[in-house]
């Protein structure tokens, strides 16, 4: 087995090997240290198999797929599975159209831990010919490279970047929105929602792999990952996990709670002491963390669920997160795609009630959220599982040329509507950057 090239530059090499294919799927923990995580990081692709559906019975189509297949799974779950799961739709506007769900048996898996290299399905000669790869031919890590054809001659800011990033709300439109959604909350039909908003681009010409390249080393995440399916693209930076299994056990860790980072390093604790200790922040962390726990009960062992850690701060490029774990035990008699259909879609991005937010999400936000605030990842052939939460993502769909990510975050009546407007664009900040442009 050939292995002399360094862990970045063959996991660039195993990537651009892997983008060759119709679909594929690369997930990153970009060396954070995580208990559950299996691998560094996992390449699947190739497709020897594979399950296209929308709502309506897809998770069942899931079960039938997976008990047929005792094999690794890679796919993602649309936020929109939620029609299925409840009684609500979704007919808000989407130039993205990505199936609500995806799943596929790879011809490929390739996974490092600790430097060490496996073939986990396929063959293992296959190493020889990614280390073969000519580094000479690999991009530098500078971001996406656009055809000179495909950039205006009289605009700077295109001639940099290609692109012209708009808003799908204007800022009073979403303040408005937030005063809007506050009084449902005086009113006492929720206690809190997260409210999304998109920033698009139109004749979009990106090259996708080399956008997440840029994306990944700039805001490099936990749960990181690429995936493509056919000219549709996920470039994901997300520091969320949804929901893992490992063994008899689930664990899920939403996230309320954010706060920028500062280059001062002095100023930089001050401000993540205070994050910790922020009662707005932690009110937010804590209706979440009740209503995972209870879709947790759905599926638990009686008495079996517990919250491991409350409001644990975690620092990542641009941000420091508030972050929580829960854990149960799976009953035996819960099938674990179940599992995850009765925790779905994450109470992070949703609110509570949990029903009564879905409702308003789709009233108040003006883009179907799609993939964005829905789930990728992988279950193994022994049913163990680990699916992020799609944010801090780029999502692309090469047909039709249009780009899209949405920001957002929790309102509650302590909510001040500026303050949230600033707390999108601090989070939108990364992917600004890879794109090189400005609101």
């Amino acid at each position: 087995m050939k292995n002399s090239d360094q862990p970045s530059i063959f996991k660039q090499k195993l990537l651009h090997w892997a983008n060759q294919f119709d679909v594929c799927c690369f997930l990153d923990s970009n060396h954070y240290k995580d208990q559950y995580s299996a691998y560094d990081f996992i390449v699947a692709t190739g497709v020897n198999a594979e399950l296209k559906s929308n709502y309506g019975d897809a998770f069942e189509k899931l079960k039938t797929f997976q008990k047929e297949n005792k094999q690794w799974l890679f796919g993602f779950f649309s936020y929109d599975l939620k029609n299925e799961i409840e009684d609500l739709h979704s007919d808000n506007l989407d130039k993205l159209n990505f199936p609500d769900l995806y799943f596929f048996i790879p011809a490929y898996l390739i996974a490092v831990k600790d430097g060490k290299i496996e073939v986990l399905v396929g063959d293992k000669d296959v190493l020889d010919e990614i280390n073969d790869i000519d580094r000479a031919f690999l991009p530098a890590k500078n971001g996406a490279v656009l055809p000179a054809s495909k950039i205006g001659k009289n605009d700077k800011r295109k001639a940099k970047s290609g692109l012209d990033i708009k808003p799908r709300l204007t800022k009073d439109q979403y303040l408005d929105k937030v005063e809007h959604l506050k009084k449902h909350i005086i009113r006492g039909d929720i206690y809190e929602i997260n409210f999304c908003q998109e920033f698009f681009a139109e004749n979009a010409f990106i090259n996708p792999i080399e956008t997440f390249e840029a994306l990944n080393m700039l805001s490099p995440t936990p749960f990181g990952g690429y995936f493509k399916l056919n000219d549709q693209y996920i470039l994901s930076a997300t520091p969320e996990r949804f929901l893992c299994k490992r063994g008899n056990k689930l664990i899920s860790q939403p996230i309320k709670g954010t706060a920028r980072r500062n280059i001062d390093p002095i100023q930089d604790h001050k401000i993540k002491y205070a994050l910790k200790n922020d009662l707005k922040e932690q009110t937010e962390n804590v209706m979440i963390v009740d209503l995972v726990r209870h879709d947790l009960t759905k599926s638990a062992l009686k008495g079996s669920v517990k919250v491991d850690e409350l409001f644990g701060v975690y620092s990542f490029p641009q941000v420091h997160q508030l972050i929580s774990t829960i854990s149960c035990d799976l009953n035996p008699e819960i099938h674990f795609i179940d599992a995850i259909k009765n925790t779905f879609p994450m109470g992070s991005m949703t609110g509570a009630p949990k029903i009564k937010a879905m409702e308003l999400i789709e009233e108040f936000e003006v883009t179907k959220r799609g993939i964005y605030s829905g789930s990728f990842g992988c279950i193994n052939p022994n049913g163990d599982f680990d699916f992020n939460v799609v944010i801090r993502s780029i999502l692309y769909n090469k047909q039709n040329n249009y780009l899209s990510f949405q920001v957002g975050g929790a309102i509650t009546y302590h909510s001040d509507a500026e303050k949230e407007y600033e707390e999108c664009l601090l989070k939108a900040s990364a992917i600004l950057s890879v794109l090189e442009s400005e609101i």
